[in-house]
């Protein structure tokens, strides 16, 4: 465990201090499962204003449910005294907790394989809520009764499926039960940013499309995009099919665009925007649906343009993506043919990424032409040219402009 040395200082710290402190959760469920993690949580008797007077980098997160950050060496750990959750609110938060013993904590938590503390001193494994026994089972369990776990907090009906998916695991009889009752009350009790936080979660493990199909399965998928109420499983199966010839790089919103084939751009955006997406994501959806309609295009399509189609950074990403759905000779001849357009460009289009163009405003300048828009609509055509005639020398550019209506008489 020295990998894990400032998770064991945080330890060692607060057991001469006279508590007992494990670490908690997911953790421990990957340290038996064999699957490496860094993400470490701690679990400690220790009251929260212990926690903060023994360490001198902390940030009171969750001071209220005893949720301290402790920063050892720039590194972050959670460190959480144990408690009991008394009381709900909108299926989401707790509003009243009491502080209580590690077998008390771990009863309060969602699944059964992630209620487990390890004890880094002893090198051992606690396990109250038989963890253990539901991980040899391949078994996603709640703890103690399932709604009531799922009456707590809604989106454990969607962690829920999205471990299943990542752990090749089924849903405990009675929890899966209790996550189709329940399914209806998904919103308004889940923020839609925690939802699409599980998708992301789900993507970064490469088990986005088995958990969209699962949650459709379970009836939650409906209900996070109604649009898709009257779709058939096998339909939304079909739909997701491609996604198993996505680039590792392709984006959570790349999956989801899938469920809605005939959606408009503007539709599109609004997904984004319904998920709370970045920037980023907006930029890449908008540039995926050009990107659509530039290769379907009947007429035809000038160097220019494919120069500055491939110099765009999301451009390899959206051909792997759109190419998806064809089968495989057509897709790597797809591939092949804009692999060696491109290569026919490169000059072009390095330059055109950065901003370095044959011909400049300081030769449009010494020319008579003053900045302005029309310096600008000059030099746009001054690429055009470069490009589409492969010229390379500013002068023989410059002669060709000059040769052209747009140039001033």
């Amino acid at each position: 465990m020295e990998e894990h040395k400032e998770a064991r200082f945080i330890v060692d710290t607060l057991a001469n201090a006279g508590f007992v402190a494990y670490y908690a959760g997911g953790w421990v469920r990957d340290l038996i499962l064999r699957h490496p993690s860094d993400d470490i949580d701690i679990a400690t008797n220790a009251p929260p204003e212990t926690i903060q007077a023994l360490f001198p980098h902390t940030v009171p997160i969750g001071l209220a449910f005893g949720i301290i950050l402790v920063i050892i060496d720039g590194k972050q750990y959670e460190v959480a005294t144990f408690r009991q959750d008394l009381a709900y609110k909108d299926g989401r938060r707790p509003t009243k907790i009491a502080f209580a013993t590690a077998i008390e904590d771990a009863k309060r938590r969602d699944f059964t394989i992630n209620g487990m503390f390890f004890d880094p001193l002893k090198e051992e494994i606690l396990d109250f809520v038989r963890g253990r026994d539901d991980l040899e089972k391949k078994l996603i369990r709640a703890i103690g009764n399932p709604h009531q776990r799922i009456h707590e907090d809604r989106l454990r009906m969607i962690r829920a499926v999205r471990l299943a998916c990542r752990f090749h695991f089924t849903i405990e009889e009675e929890t899966a039960k209790a996550i189709r009752a329940h399914a209806k009350e998904l919103f308004p009790a889940v923020a839609i940013e925690r939802i699409a936080q599980e998708f992301k979660k789900s993507h970064d493990f490469g088990h986005l499309r088995p958990m969209l199909i699962c949650l459709h399965e379970f009836g939650l998928l409906q209900e996070i995009f109604p649009a898709l109420k009257k779709i058939s499983l096998e339909e939304i199966s079909h739909r997701l099919s491609p996604t198993q010839y996505y680039p590792l790089e392709a984006p959570v919103i790349a999956f989801l665009l899938l469920l809605f084939p005939r959606s408009t751009l503007d539709e599109e955006l609004q997904l984004c925007k319904f998920l709370k997406l970045s920037n980023v994501d907006l930029r890449f959806v908008s540039f995926l649906y050009h990107t659509k309609l530039l290769i379907t295009i009947s007429r035809p399509i000038e160097r220019c343009e494919w120069a500055h189609f491939y110099a765009h950074a999301f451009s390899s990403l959206a051909l792997q993506i759109l190419s998806a759905p064809l089968e495989i000779s057509k897709r790597t001849a797809f591939l092949k043919e804009h692999q060696e357009k491109r290569a026919l460009l490169d000059r072009f289009i390095q330059r055109i990424q950065e901003e370095n163009p044959i011909v400049t405003s300081d030769d449009l300048k010494s020319l008579g032409i003053k900045p302005g828009p029309q310096m600008g609509q000059l030099l746009r055509e001054a690429e055009r040219i470069a490009i589409n005639e492969e010229l390379y020398e500013p002068t023989q550019i410059l002669e060709r402009l000059q040769s052209l209506f747009l140039w001033p008489k």
